[in-house]
């Protein structure tokens, strides 16, 4: 899909990282909204109660989170393809393995502290298990917080990265197939 997009672009199209904080803000506020409507509708205390909303509000923040996953790996390998010598290119899937690994790992790691850090003495937790009760939206303007944060570090490494070798990645991931033959 990148390569036919930059033919049609006319250069080399990437997704951008303020998708990511785009899909912490979008869900913040469609939770925000669910959740109000759901204490309106008398559903606090009733997590398996159905709120009279339209589930097309969904659309927007699946859509975004579903093209950020689809493309952050495919950019991830481009980049190291591109970046790494020819000799480390089996390198280069394994970091893409180890990154997710470790996305995964810490996604838990915020999970875990935010449930037992908002939980209090009478009061839910923003992850509890009664979505009506939780502060699920909180937890969403948390992640949009951490991917403001991610997306300065982003941009400070990429300063003082500096220029990279101008590489057409089609030609060379072409070559590097050919050489497995």
């Amino acid at each position: 899909m990148l390569p036919l997009a930059s033919k049609i672009k006319g250069r080399p199209v990437h997704l951008k990282p303020i998708v990511r904080m785009g899909i912490g803000i979008v869900s913040g506020i469609i939770e925000h909204v669910r959740r109000k409507k759901a204490i309106n509708q008398g559903l606090l205390n009733n997590s398996q109660g159905l709120v009279e909303m339209s589930a097309l509000w969904l659309i927007i923040p699946n859509c975004l989170n579903g093209i950020a996953e689809a493309f952050s790996p495919i950019c991830s390998t481009e980049f190291y393809y591109s970046e790494l010598p020819r000799s480390m290119s089996s390198i280069a899937s394994a970091l893409l393995g180890l990154g997710m690994a470790v996305a995964s790992l810490l996604a838990s790691v915020i999970l875990i502290a935010v449930d037992k850090y908002t939980k209090g003495e009478g009061t839910e937790s923003w992850v509890s298990s009664n979505i009506n009760m939780g502060h699920y939206e909180y937890y969403y303007w948390l992640l949009a917080l951490f991917t403001a944060f991610n997306l300065i570090y982003f941009v400070a490494c990429c300063c003082q990265y500096g220029p990279s070798v101008d590489v057409d990645i089609t030609k060379k991931m072409m070559e590097i197939s050919d050489d497995d033959d």
